[in-house]
């Protein structure tokens, strides 16, 4: 499997989320922001976590309009697999790859620290290493991830099964607990918590492993 992990001034993840898909057997290609093509024969794109552009003006918001996000836009329009990490998933929603707006937490203030997670759903190529109702542990890192979303969006959402993981205690406010979701198609995924720092053991913990392993094996055998 070949993975493009998208770089940006102020990503921060960049080489934790490309260490992690080649952990899992995948090619990975560093891809600059300022590019405007994605390598031949990219399967997924991992859009990292970090603070784009300082995030300046509304997290998320100057990246998706890098000429890179136009390919990113249109390899998930045909069809392509795209993960979004907590700044990542904030780029997802400017980006409108997924519904939906990252505000700041409820208390105002930065968080790090490991959180709970539940599987909502293992109806995903993301998922399906987990089994529905599992919960694990995930770190956050983050000082806007507080996920919102209007009734008739978090309807659709929830009718769809499209909330991939929830919170199991709320660290920023988000609206039902979503801590990730999918879209329509299942095949983009953004969510806050950060998988790819606890892909093997020597980072205290590998529940974010299985994520990694199941793309490269869904995949590779598609």
């Amino acid at each position: 499997m070949h993975a493009a992990v998208i770089v940006f001034p102020g990503s921060n993840c960049d080489r934790d989320l490309a260490v992690a898909f080649e952990r899992a057997g995948a090619r990975v290609s560093m891809v600059w922001h300022k590019d405007t093509a994605l390598p031949e024969g990219v399967d997924i794109i991992g859009v990292p976590g970090g603070f784009s552009f300082g995030d300046y003006l509304r997290c998320g918001a100057i990246a998706a309009n890098s000429p890179i996000c136009r390919s990113v836009v249109g390899h998930a329009e045909k069809g392509g697999y795209v993960l979004g990490v907590c700044n990542g998933f904030q780029i997802l929603t400017e980006t409108g790859l997924l519904p939906g707006v990252l505000l700041r937490n409820a208390n105002l203030k930065y968080i790090c620290k490991p959180v709970e997670l539940c599987v909502e759903t293992a109806d995903s190529p993301f998922t399906a290493g987990y089994d529905a109702g599992q919960t694990i542990t995930v770190p956050i890192a983050h000082h806007d991830g507080n996920y919102f979303a209007d009734a008739e969006t978090l309807k659709r959402l929830h009718g769809d099964a499209r909330v991939a993981f929830t919170y199991a205690d709320n660290p920023n406010g988000s609206v039902d607990d979503i801590a990730g979701i999918l879209s329509g198609n299942r095949r983009v995924l953004g969510m806050m918590p950060h998988p790819e720092r606890m892909a093997e053991t020597l980072h205290g913990g590998s529940d974010g492993a299985p994520m990694f392993d199941s793309l490269v094996d869904q995949l590779a055998n598609a």
